[in-house]
């Protein structure tokens, strides 16, 4: 099953209200937790790129890249949710918005 950006809001909308059901969550907190997955995110990638050049350090995998990538993608999306953005919505204009500004076909 394809994923959509519709049901990544529809399964964080249902988790968030079960999760925060004191409506205590504000945006600042959305702020701080995309930034600390972010964070986790790049600290992956140094760690592959020490790895391919042969640095010595802790690993991890592209495995663990992917689970990081999905803790932003979701974390990006309860941000979005916080101010009612249509996440799909924008991703698509400014996709297309960028295309034209920099002369590329590509559209979605």
């Amino acid at each position: 099953m394809n994923l959509t950006f519709e049901a990544l809001r529809a399964a964080n909308v249902a988790r968030n209200n079960e999760w925060d059901r004191e409506g205590q969550l504000n945006a600042s907190f959305r702020g701080l937790e995309l930034a600390g997955e972010v964070g986790e995110l790049c600290n992956i990638i140094k760690k592959l790129e020490r790895e391919r050049m042969g640095i010595r350090g802790s690993r991890v995998s592209i495995v663990d890249l992917a689970e990081e990538l999905a803790d932003v993608m979701i974390c990006l999306d309860l941000l979005a949710m916080h101010y009612s953005i249509d996440l799909a919505h924008v991703t698509r204009e400014k996709f297309n918005d960028t295309s034209v500004k920099i002369g590329l076909e590509t559209r979605l």
